[in-house]
Formats: C-alpha cells, structure tokens, sequence
C-alpha cells in the first residue's frame, strides 16, 4: 500500500514539475512575441544596464519615430528620470533613411560608444549611446551588421 501512494506521488510531483517548465516556456515565448510585435520593423533603443539597479523607472525598449527628444522632463519623447540627465539632454532625428543624434547642450554630455558628441552623428547598428547612468544599444533592424 505504501508503494502505491509513494509512486502515485512521485509521477503527481514530475508532473508538476513539467507543467512548471511549460508555463515558463509558454511566457518566455508570449513575452519575445510581443515584444517583436511591438517594435516590428522600425530602429530602436534597447536598455544595456540591468533595470533593477537604477534608482528610476525606465523600459527597456524604445522604438524611435522620425524626431525623438532624450531628457529628464516630462515633454521629452523618452523621460528618463536620472539626475545626472539634463532636462533636454539629446534629440535623434530621422534624416532620409538613418538616424542622427545631437547633444542639446547637456551638463554631463551625451555619449556614442565612449566618445563624447561635439557635434551631430549619424547612427549605426550596434551604436552604444551613454547619458548619465543609462547606455542605450542602437538597433537598426533594417540595416543589420
């Protein structure tokens, strides 16, 4: 009698165990799908520090429009809420068919792969943007390398 209920448990116990393991893999793959769905085809920014260690709310992803305005004000298009951002920190514009980006004039500047923007600069797949405590990746999903 106590090996029937020990095995009723046992197979009771995997099964849990392999339905724990499809829900992860069910909301692993709900979760790539949506987020591909909701940047489709157009450039984006994605988020390289861990979310949890800013002291701020941020998303992960941001897909960009034809002009979009970087800052720590409410009226930017991307509101990032570190005190080491300027209020209007920097704008990327779309020209033709790639992406510029321009400091605004920021107190701390606005950084492309470790190097400090004097002036406007076009984009690149792969690009890594710095401004304060968040550095963005520039995805061209268009263009890649």
């Amino acid at each position: 009698m106590y090996n029937f209920f020990s095995t009723i448990i046992k197979y009771a116990f995997i099964l849990i165990i392999y339905l724990f393991i499809f829900n992860i893999m069910k909301m692993i793959y709900l979760d790539i799908q949506n987020m591909t769905g909701l940047i489709g085809n157009c450039p984006y920014l994605k988020l390289i520090n861990r979310k949890d260690t800013l002291p701020f709310k941020i998303k992960e992803v941001y897909p960009l429009d034809k002009t979009m305005s970087i800052g720590r004000k409410n009226d930017n298009h991307i509101t990032i809420k570190d005190p080491t951002i300027s209020n209007y920190q920097a704008k990327i514009v779309l020209n033709e068919d790639y992406f510029l980006i321009k400091d605004e004039n920021s107190a701390n500047g606005t950084f492309i792969n470790g190097e400090k923007i004097i002036d406007t600069v076009m984009l690149q797949n792969g690009d890594r943007i710095k401004m304060g405590q968040v550095e963005f990746l520039y995805v061209d999903t268009v263009k890649e390398v």
